[in-house]
């Protein structure tokens, strides 16, 4: 994907593109078209189904099913042949600017292994679309597919420190790393005790962007590139996807680029705990009883956990600055996934106003967020007998709502946390958008954040 599949919009070229009629399930009949689309579509008995399409000389058919995927644009330009396409159909502001979103989403190719052809179909996008927010989105959910997507041999922990500067060398931020025993040193015990058994190192990525007199924004994203299980090591079927284990990361960074994009006025702090979680004989091991920067000890239940344990250390490094908003993104537990599915991000804070801004923003940017109780009832569930606290719980209940109850006890000082378990991969295909990695959650997050914090 590039900024170059979407045009602003312009009456001479959008005259002279080909034009794509977007058809609802049952309403061919309804829309004015050429008497040779009317014979395609009758010929391959086209009825508007979800991701169908007809190209023509004289127009493309589009099918948007009951309109209930505000992405479907993403299936044009991912079929169509290389030209030059626009709108007949007019849509609302928002509707315009989601559907040249979802032609950038479909446009994206991971050809880094596979020679793959470029999608060339360019859109000039409806005169009522914000493109600039279109191409940072679109943008930015290209960064963080081909990060998760990339295999782990290629994805080490180096190679995401490295992706990490990159970036921030790209928006003139500050980057720096605390690598291997310097986490010990740093006081970072924990993501020292995770990464400990990798070849390559564990480190801690911050970045800083932004003017020092702004109001704080942290964003903490896991990082490990690939989770064995550790000693409490995952079955065949359970590891083959966890190259997409930083998918948190990811995210930051993909967050992290739009913020940066949009020049807001705001401070902002990326923090990257990143490790792969191996076997070694220095593993951590079940019943072992950690240190953490905030101070408590942490019992070891299970190292199949390890995410909390690097987050709790980068989140208790955030909240020493009293940010005005905090936010944590991880692929953290596969019970929420049980709980929402793939596609549904659960969001957990205890601010009400947040939460209600959350979920506004999840409707208007087509980024599916529930909130989950933080139910203090369950957090006596994180009692040891031996530590300040477990990682996890005695059982298999509410595993989402522990790790995130975990996570809480390490944000005192932050004005306002929410924290997103998110899944980062697509298990099934839709149209336009393969199976493999996807992004979630850091549109709607990125709307919350520039509606409180006005652009410079």
């Amino acid at each position: 994907m590039s900024d170059v599949n979407l045009k602003p919009y312009s009456a001479e070229e959008a005259a002279s593109a080909t034009p794509i009629h977007a058809i609802r399930t049952g309403e061919l009949g309804a829309v004015d078209l050429p008497e040779a689309l009317v014979s395609l579509a009758n010929a391959n008995k086209f009825n508007g189904e979800a991701g169908s399409l007809l190209a023509h000389d004289e127009g493309v058919l589009l099918g948007t099913g009951d309109g209930a995927d505000p992405l479907i644009a993403a299936a044009a330009a991912d079929k169509l042949p290389n030209g030059v396409y626009h709108f007949i159909t007019q849509f609302d502001p928002h509707a315009a600017s989601l559907h040249s979103l979802g032609w950038l989403i479909g446009a994206y190719r991971f050809d880094r292994y596979k020679k793959t052809a470029p999608c060339e179909a360019i859109l000039i996008a409806p005169e009522n679309a914000d493109v600039s927010w279109a191409i940072r989105a679109g943008a930015s959910a290209s960064l963080v597919r081909t990060l998760v997507n990339t295999p782990a041999g290629d994805m080490t922990p180096e190679a995401l420190g490295r992706a990490a500067a990159d970036l921030a060398e790209e928006y003139n931020a500050e980057a720096s790393m605390i690598i291997g025993e310097a986490l010990l040193e740093k006081n970072f015990p924990m993501i020292h005790a995770v990464g400990r058994a990798a070849d390559c190192p564990p480190r801690l990525v911050d970045i800083r962007w932004g003017r020092e007199d702004a109001p704080k924004i942290t964003i903490i994203g896991k990082g490990v590139t690939f989770d064995s299980g550790g000693l409490n090591i995952k079955g065949a079927s359970g590891m083959v996807l966890m190259k997409k284990d930083m998918g948190g990361a990811a995210h930051t960074l993909g967050l992290a680029r739009m913020i940066m994009d949009a020049k807001l006025n705001v401070r902002l702090r990326v923090l990257l705990p990143t490790v792969e979680n191996a076997i070694s004989g220095n593993a951590f091991r079940p019943s072992d009883v950690l240190p953490s920067r905030k101070g408590l000890s942490v019992e070891i239940g299970n190292t199949d956990a390890e995410g909390r344990l690097i987050l709790a250390d980068a989140l208790a490094l955030g909240a020493e600055e009293e940010p005005e908003l905090m936010i944590s993104l991880a692929t953290l537990t596969g019970a929420a996934r049980v709980a929402l599915g793939p596609e549904v991000v659960p969001a957990y804070t205890d601010d009400d106003d947040l939460a209600g801004a959350l979920a506004a923003a999840s409707q208007k940017c087509a980024d599916p967020l529930w909130r989950m109780p933080l139910w203090n009832n369950y957090d006596q569930m994180l009692s040891s007998n031996v530590a300040d606290l477990n990682h996890i719980s005695g059982n298999s209940f509410a595993g989402s709502i522990i790790a995130a109850l975990f996570l809480r006890r390490f944000v005192e000082g932050a004005k306002a946390w929410a924290h997103f378990d998110i899944y980062a991969w697509r298990p099934k295909a839709a149209p336009g958008r393969p199976v493999g990695a996807e992004c979630q959650a850091i549109r709607a997050i990125f709307d919350v954040i520039e509606s409180r914090f006005a652009a410079r």
